[in-house]
Protein backbone atom coordinates (compact mmCIF):
# COMPACT_ATOMS: atom_id res chain seq x y z
CA UNK A 1 0.00 0.00 0.00
CA UNK A 2 1.38 3.13 -0.99
CA UNK A 3 1.90 5.77 1.22
CA UNK A 4 -0.13 9.01 1.83
CA UNK A 5 2.41 11.41 2.17
CA UNK A 6 4.56 10.17 -0.39
CA UNK A 7 1.55 10.24 -2.93
CA UNK A 8 1.50 14.07 -1.79
CA UNK A 9 5.12 14.63 -2.21
CA UNK A 10 5.14 12.89 -5.55
CA UNK A 11 2.53 15.58 -6.87
CA UNK A 12 4.23 18.78 -5.96
CA UNK A 13 5.96 20.94 -9.07
CA UNK A 14 8.96 22.85 -8.75
CA UNK A 15 9.16 26.49 -10.44
CA UNK A 16 11.84 28.78 -10.72
CA UNK A 17 10.96 32.52 -10.42
CA UNK A 18 12.24 35.02 -12.17
CA UNK A 19 15.79 37.34 -11.11
CA UNK A 20 15.36 39.49 -8.67
CA UNK A 21 17.62 41.53 -6.49
CA UNK A 22 19.28 39.47 -3.88
CA UNK A 23 18.67 41.05 -0.25
CA UNK A 24 21.71 39.82 1.35
CA UNK A 25 24.78 40.67 -1.00
CA UNK A 26 24.42 43.87 -2.78
CA UNK A 27 25.16 44.11 -6.82
CA UNK A 28 23.87 40.83 -7.42
CA UNK A 29 20.64 39.04 -8.75
CA UNK A 30 18.90 36.14 -7.25
CA UNK A 31 16.29 33.43 -8.16
CA UNK A 32 14.59 30.87 -6.10
CA UNK A 33 12.97 27.37 -6.66
CA UNK A 34 9.09 27.22 -5.51
CA UNK A 35 7.37 24.26 -4.24
CA UNK A 36 3.67 24.06 -5.49
CA UNK A 37 0.92 23.86 -5.23
CA UNK A 38 1.60 25.55 -2.27
CA UNK A 39 -1.93 23.68 -0.25
CA UNK A 40 0.06 20.46 -1.24
CA UNK A 41 2.77 21.57 1.32
CA UNK A 42 1.34 19.78 4.35
CA UNK A 43 3.65 19.10 7.47
CA UNK A 44 5.06 15.63 5.94
CA UNK A 45 5.98 17.49 2.77
CA UNK A 46 7.13 20.40 4.47
CA UNK A 47 9.18 18.28 6.31
CA UNK A 48 11.11 16.68 3.52
CA UNK A 49 11.19 20.00 1.82
CA UNK A 50 13.10 21.23 4.79
CA UNK A 51 15.74 18.13 4.60
CA UNK A 52 16.48 19.27 1.54
CA UNK A 53 17.16 22.93 2.25
CA UNK A 54 14.00 25.21 1.36
CA UNK A 55 12.40 28.05 3.77
CA UNK A 56 9.17 28.76 4.07
CA UNK A 57 7.65 32.49 3.70
CA UNK A 58 4.02 32.82 4.23
CA UNK A 59 2.45 29.57 2.11
CA UNK A 60 5.64 29.95 -0.28
CA UNK A 61 8.38 26.73 0.22
CA UNK A 62 11.32 27.90 -1.75
CA UNK A 63 15.15 27.51 -1.52
CA UNK A 64 17.77 29.95 -3.60
CA UNK A 65 18.65 28.91 -7.17
CA UNK A 66 20.61 31.21 -8.26
CA UNK A 67 23.02 30.37 -11.58
CA UNK A 68 25.70 32.13 -10.93
CA UNK A 69 26.14 31.74 -7.01
CA UNK A 70 26.31 29.57 -4.09
CA UNK A 71 26.70 31.62 -1.79
CA UNK A 72 23.49 31.08 0.52
CA UNK A 73 24.11 27.94 2.52
CA UNK A 74 21.83 25.72 4.28
CA UNK A 75 22.36 25.17 8.36
CA UNK A 76 21.55 23.51 11.04
CA UNK A 77 22.45 23.33 14.20
CA UNK A 78 23.03 19.58 15.89
CA UNK A 79 20.34 20.09 19.25
CA UNK A 80 21.66 17.61 21.57
CA UNK A 81 25.38 18.51 21.15
CA UNK A 82 24.92 21.92 21.14
CA UNK A 83 27.31 23.44 23.93
CA UNK A 84 27.37 27.35 24.35
CA UNK A 85 30.80 29.54 24.09
CA UNK A 86 31.80 31.01 27.51
CA UNK A 87 29.90 34.55 25.67
CA UNK A 88 26.75 32.42 25.19
CA UNK A 89 26.45 31.15 28.56
CA UNK A 90 26.91 34.47 30.01
CA UNK A 91 24.05 35.76 27.86
CA UNK A 92 21.76 33.11 28.43
CA UNK A 93 22.15 32.91 31.92
CA UNK A 94 21.51 37.04 32.15
CA UNK A 95 18.79 36.95 30.05
CA UNK A 96 17.35 33.71 30.79
CA UNK A 97 15.78 34.48 34.07
CA UNK A 98 14.75 38.53 33.03
CA UNK A 99 13.50 37.69 29.30
CA UNK A 100 11.35 34.82 29.83
CA UNK A 101 9.52 33.11 26.25
CA UNK A 102 5.90 32.37 26.39
CA UNK A 103 4.46 30.20 23.59
CA UNK A 104 1.44 30.89 21.43
CA UNK A 105 -0.28 30.11 18.08
CA UNK A 106 0.28 32.69 15.12
CA UNK A 107 -1.84 35.33 15.52
CA UNK A 108 -2.09 39.47 14.99
CA UNK A 109 -0.91 41.79 18.01
CA UNK A 110 -0.56 45.60 16.66
CA UNK A 111 2.04 45.71 19.66
CA UNK A 112 4.07 42.95 17.78
CA UNK A 113 3.69 44.94 14.56
CA UNK A 114 4.55 47.97 15.64
CA UNK A 115 7.97 46.09 17.48
CA UNK A 116 8.87 44.41 13.69
CA UNK A 117 8.32 47.71 12.09
CA UNK A 118 11.38 49.52 14.59
CA UNK A 119 13.23 46.47 13.86
CA UNK A 120 13.29 46.64 10.25
CA UNK A 121 13.91 49.96 9.65
CA UNK A 122 16.75 50.14 12.27
CA UNK A 123 18.14 46.49 10.92
CA UNK A 124 17.27 46.27 7.46
CA UNK A 125 16.15 49.80 6.06
CA UNK A 126 15.15 50.28 2.57
CA UNK A 127 14.83 46.27 2.08
CA UNK A 128 10.96 46.64 1.46
CA UNK A 129 10.34 45.32 4.67
CA UNK A 130 9.67 48.24 6.92
CA UNK A 131 6.98 49.42 5.39
CA UNK A 132 3.63 49.99 7.47
CA UNK A 133 2.11 46.99 5.38
CA UNK A 134 -0.40 45.34 7.62
CA UNK A 135 -1.14 43.00 4.74
CA UNK A 136 2.16 41.97 3.70
CA UNK A 137 3.34 41.32 7.12
CA UNK A 138 0.37 38.77 7.78
CA UNK A 139 1.36 36.80 4.36
CA UNK A 140 4.95 36.71 5.58
CA UNK A 141 4.54 35.85 9.24
CA UNK A 142 0.75 34.70 10.41
CA UNK A 143 0.15 32.90 7.51
CA UNK A 144 0.87 28.63 7.13
CA UNK A 145 -0.41 25.23 6.27
CA UNK A 146 1.77 23.54 9.10
CA UNK A 147 2.61 23.57 12.78
CA UNK A 148 4.11 27.03 13.33
CA UNK A 149 4.08 28.85 16.39
CA UNK A 150 5.90 32.05 17.73
CA UNK A 151 7.30 32.96 21.35
CA UNK A 152 6.57 36.15 23.12
CA UNK A 153 9.58 37.29 24.75
CA UNK A 154 8.35 40.42 27.63
CA UNK A 155 9.91 41.43 30.86
CA UNK A 156 8.10 41.32 34.10
CA UNK A 157 6.49 44.36 33.67
CA UNK A 158 4.84 42.92 30.00
CA UNK A 159 7.28 45.00 27.72
CA UNK A 160 7.65 42.86 24.47
CA UNK A 161 11.24 42.43 23.24
CA UNK A 162 11.10 39.84 20.71
CA UNK A 163 9.29 37.69 18.71
CA UNK A 164 10.14 34.67 17.51
CA UNK A 165 8.40 32.54 14.85
CA UNK A 166 9.16 28.67 14.39
CA UNK A 167 8.19 26.00 12.47
CA UNK A 168 7.61 21.74 14.10
CA UNK A 169 8.67 19.31 12.04
CA UNK A 170 9.31 15.30 13.09
CA UNK A 171 13.01 15.66 12.70
CA UNK A 172 13.38 19.67 14.46
CA UNK A 173 12.45 23.28 14.55
CA UNK A 174 12.70 25.33 11.78
CA UNK A 175 13.48 29.25 13.07
CA UNK A 176 11.06 31.15 10.25
CA UNK A 177 11.50 34.64 11.63
CA UNK A 178 12.83 36.58 14.90
CA UNK A 179 12.51 40.36 15.23
CA UNK A 180 13.44 42.34 18.61
CA UNK A 181 13.92 45.58 20.05
CA UNK A 182 16.25 47.45 18.10
CA UNK A 183 17.47 49.38 21.04
CA UNK A 184 17.67 47.18 23.30
CA UNK A 185 20.95 46.26 25.49
CA UNK A 186 21.77 43.12 24.75
CA UNK A 187 22.32 40.69 22.01
CA UNK A 188 18.71 39.76 21.55
CA UNK A 189 19.09 37.90 18.19
CA UNK A 190 22.00 35.20 19.74
CA UNK A 191 19.57 34.86 22.99
CA UNK A 192 16.93 33.99 20.58
CA UNK A 193 18.58 31.22 19.11
CA UNK A 194 19.85 30.20 22.51
CA UNK A 195 16.54 29.63 23.31
CA UNK A 196 15.16 27.97 20.79
CA UNK A 197 17.61 25.35 20.67
CA UNK A 198 16.87 25.22 24.81
CA UNK A 199 13.28 24.69 23.31
CA UNK A 200 13.99 21.91 20.67
CA UNK A 201 16.26 20.25 23.03
CA UNK A 202 12.80 20.31 25.75
CA UNK A 203 11.00 18.89 22.66
CA UNK A 204 13.75 16.18 22.38
CA UNK A 205 14.34 17.39 18.81
CA UNK A 206 17.37 16.95 16.75
CA UNK A 207 17.60 19.72 15.22
CA UNK A 208 17.37 23.73 14.84
CA UNK A 209 17.19 24.73 11.27
CA UNK A 210 18.91 28.21 10.87
CA UNK A 211 17.97 28.92 6.96
CA UNK A 212 21.13 29.71 5.37
CA UNK A 213 24.79 30.79 6.05
CA UNK A 214 26.12 33.19 4.27
CA UNK A 215 30.10 34.04 4.35
CA UNK A 216 30.09 36.81 2.64
CA UNK A 217 27.11 38.57 4.06
CA UNK A 218 27.86 40.22 8.09
CA UNK A 219 23.98 39.73 8.72
CA UNK A 220 24.32 36.03 8.17
CA UNK A 221 27.45 35.05 9.46
CA UNK A 222 26.65 34.94 12.72
CA UNK A 223 25.05 31.30 12.39
CA UNK A 224 28.54 29.80 12.21
CA UNK A 225 28.66 30.68 15.67
CA UNK A 226 26.60 27.77 16.80
CA UNK A 227 28.39 24.49 17.09
CA UNK A 228 28.29 21.90 16.09
CA UNK A 229 26.29 22.68 12.82
CA UNK A 230 26.02 20.77 9.56
CA UNK A 231 25.66 22.46 6.09
CA UNK A 232 24.10 21.01 3.19
CA UNK A 233 25.99 20.83 0.13
CA UNK A 234 25.34 18.73 -3.00
CA UNK A 235 22.41 17.48 -1.33
CA UNK A 236 24.05 15.92 1.69
CA UNK A 237 24.08 17.19 5.13
CA UNK A 238 27.92 17.18 6.18
CA UNK A 239 29.80 18.14 9.52
CA UNK A 240 30.82 21.86 10.24
CA UNK A 241 34.60 22.17 7.94
CA UNK A 242 36.50 23.24 10.54
CA UNK A 243 35.38 19.61 12.35
CA UNK A 244 33.28 20.65 15.34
Amino acid sequence: MSNPSESVFRRLQFYTTATYPCSYLPGRMARSEVAAPTHLVDESAYARLIEQGFRRSGLFTYRPACEQCQACIPIRIDVQRFQRDRTQGKLWRRLQPILPARLAPLHWDARHFELYLRYQKRRHPGAGMDQDDQAQYTQFLLTSRVHSEMAEFREDDGTLRMVAIMDRIDHGLSAVYTFYDPDWRASLGTYGILWQLDYAARLGLPWLYLGYWIGESRKMAYKSRFRPYQILRGGAWTASPDGD
